[in-house]
């Protein structure tokens, strides 16, 4: 996949990889250390504080969007990688792929309906036993309807209330 892109794809990549090198580091490391020793030479004039601070200031802002678009490539990637095995796993919801598109409402409805999730995961004996909200609440009603009334059982709290609620929350 190396080479493909334009040109400014392959700069940016470039320039990306090299600015976070050790080289890179110890070239700004160097640049920094000359700057300061060069002080008593100019008699730390205002050109010379001007001379690091015009400088730093460039790469500064050049270095945000580089920064911007590794950082965009790298989510957009784990985002693709995540989406592959969400919908290649049978137990998972389907809803989940590509909730990076999502509005906030929309992330905030699917947040409740998964903290919902989790509570129905701690009353379960089986944690791995469902993976959607729909299929968690008619499990969890079928359960509770086959126990019966229990009093007492597993419902004080010091008594465990099964692996889901000791193992956390596993969808």
């Amino acid at each position: 996949m190396g080479g493909k892109g334009t040109w400014l794809e392959r700069a940016s990549g470039w320039a990306t990889k090299w600015t976070g090198s050790s080289l890179a580091f110890g070239l700004a490391v160097g640049t920094i250390v000359v700057w300061a020793v060069t002080g008593p030479i100019f008699t730390f004039s205002d050109t010379w504080q001007l001379v690091i601070n015009t400088g730093t200031t460039i790469v500064t802002f050049l270095m945000v969007f580089l920064i911007q678009r590794a950082q965009n490539k790298d989510s957009r990637a784990v985002h693709l990688k995540l989406n592959e095995i969400v919908a290649a796993l049978p137990w998972s919801s389907n809803r989940l792929i590509s909730a990076e598109d999502l509005t906030e409402d929309e992330v905030r409805v699917l947040t409740e309906h998964f903290r919902k999730l989790v509570e129905l995961a701690k009353q379960d004996e089986d944690f791995k036993a469902s993976h959607s909200i729909e299929e968690a609440q008619v499990e969890h009603d079928r359960k509770q309807a086959s126990r019966g009334p229990r009093s007492g059982v597993g419902s004080g709290p010091d008594e465990p209330r099964g692996r889901g609620a000791q193992a956390g929350f596993r969808s």
